[in-house]
């Protein structure tokens, strides 16, 4: 058994198994066998099932976010925001499931295939393993076994060992109403997770480079695919015409919510050098004013603890390296336990960790630079590309701005806006994953196959002229066809 603490106080807030491979494989192999059923039923009635399933996860809202924040010590506030992100997934693939699955007939392209009538289909991947790290375990669960399950797949999903509670609670809850058994949990650490990549036929993965990195060996190993939704350095730029008192809100909160320990987290600003100053006197203010702390359902504090002690050395040391090598702390800089005070670091440049490294916590280093080329040239100093956000009142500068990052989403006057626009993707360039979530069509497309079907049809003759035997008059046929249909000038149509 595997202990879950909570990371406010270390009392222990329950218990889960650990799952080992045999039982992993049972797990998937009745996933497996129910999944052509679920399939079958068509995206109407798995639509009717996924609604079902959204207000059980509304009458169980209190439940599942006390045990979300028992066992993060998110602040209750954090705590509550999982599940209205889930319900509006749920209301907008099932609503466009139908739709987005719907089968194609592409035009005729020449006359080859004009006896010829032409089908696309999706078929879903029988099995889709979603495996999710332990910052925001509820949403980022469900996120994607959502639209999985609406593409007609089953899914088995893996949450970290050290947040499992709420998300095996709200699979239970699939069981509870009534549905079809193509939805479960398994628990346990990475040799589970491990099981899970061995056994599935799509992973849907979120979490750290370094396990992605080992999860697309594995999946290509076995010629499966895999979306990986990995780290990220997120960049602001505060251009020198930007409204700073919204980007001073923006960046604390881009930077501090949930600890910082956001993929998509504000993790280094640069700012013009004419408006620095007034930005970084915006910003510490704002810090300064943070509550620090864990309760239960109160209202009290704005910050909570990072969830692992590890992560408390990773913030630790980045500060220290960044003191180290002459940056200061205007703000926090120090910890408690797993409480890490929410940090303004000032004259840090790219030789720092701070700068480089993805942190995962609750700091806010500040550059000054002198122009907006500057500021996009140190942007793309990283190796990841994630999101990046800009503020500028000029938004058409903005936007010429945002094309010359290295980023797989842009946020221009807003942070974080890109994750509840489901329509547009989410995706890493460089070392911040493959694939994308959501992307309207493509985030439920993404979990089934095209199967073409291509149907001979009106006046077919016995052969064909591509068939046996082969003569010379038939290769004739095809030559002169080839350059009538083909050529480009009438000449090397007719000679």
């Amino acid at each position: 058994m595997i202990d879950v603490t909570s990371p406010a106080d270390g009392r222990r807030v329950g218990q889960i198994g650990s799952q080992l491979r045999d039982s992993v494989s049972d797990v998937v192999a009745s996933l497996r066998g129910s999944q052509p059923a679920w399939e079958g039923i068509g995206p109407h009635d798995r639509a009717g099932w996924l609604r079902r399933y959204r207000d059980w996860l509304l009458d169980n809202h209190d439940r599942l976010c006390g045990l979300l924040q028992a066992e993060t010590g998110k602040p209750w506030t954090e705590a509550n925001l999982d599940l209205p992100y889930v319900v509006d997934v749920t209301n907008y693939y099932a609503k466009n499931a139908a739709r987005f699955l719907a089968d194609q007939r592409p035009a005729r392209h020449s006359l080859l295939t004009i006896t010829k009538r032409q089908l696309v289909t999706r078929r879903a991947y029988p099995v889709v393993g979603v495996i999710t790290p332990w910052n925001f375990p509820l949403g980022l669960t469900l996120i994607d076994a959502v639209p999985a399950l609406l593409a007609g797949a089953s899914v088995v999903v893996k949450p970290s060992e050290f947040t499992p509670l709420a998300t095996r609670a709200a699979v239970d809850g699939w069981t509870e109403i009534g549905a079809p058994p193509v939805f479960a949990c398994v628990t346990g650490a990475g040799e589970t997770g491990a099981a899970v990549v061995d056994e599935v036929d799509y992973v849907q993965f979120t979490g750290s480079t370094r396990t992605g990195k080992a999860i697309a060996k594995s999946a290509a190993t076995r010629l499966i695919p895999c979306s990986l939704e990995l780290g990220g350095k997120d960049a602001m730029l505060v251009l020198a015409d930007a409204d700073l008192p919204r980007a001073a809100n923006a960046a604390v909160w881009g930077g501090i919510a949930n600890a910082g320990q956001m993929c998509t987290s504000v993790e280094r600003v640069y700012v013009e050098a004419s408006v620095y100053d007034e930005f970084v006197n915006l910003v510490t203010d704002r810090v300064r004013a943070l509550r620090l702390g864990s309760d239960a359902t109160g209202y009290r504090y704005d910050v909570g603890p990072l969830a692992t002690s590890t992560q408390v050395d990773i913030v630790r040391r980045h500060v220290a390296d960044a003191l180290e090598r002459g940056a200061r702390v205007l703000v926090g800089g120090q910890n408690s336990g797993q409480f890490f005070e929410p940090t303004v670091l000032v004259d840090v440049d790219h030789s720092m960790l701070c700068m480089t490294e993805e942190t995962f916590g609750p700091t806010l280093p500040i550059m000054r630079v002198a122009d907006v080329d500057e500021a996009v040239q140190l942007a793309n100093d990283s190796a990841y590309g994630l999101s990046a956000t800009i503020f500028s009142r000029d938004t058409r500068r903005a936007e010429e701005v945002a094309r010359l990052l290295q980023s797989g989403a842009v946020n221009i006057n807003d942070v974080f806006s890109n994750l509840f626009a489901l329509p547009v993707p989410q995706s890493g360039w460089k070392q911040s994953g493959m694939g994308a979530r959501n992307g309207g069509v493509y985030g439920i497309q993404k979990f089934t196959r095209p199967q073409a079907i291509v149907t001979s049809r009106l006046m077919t003759p016995r052969s064909e002229l591509t068939w046996y035997p082969y003569t010379a008059s038939r290769t004739a046929v095809l030559r002169r066809a080839a350059r009538l249909l083909g050529a480009g000038d009438l000449r090397r149509k007719l000679f």
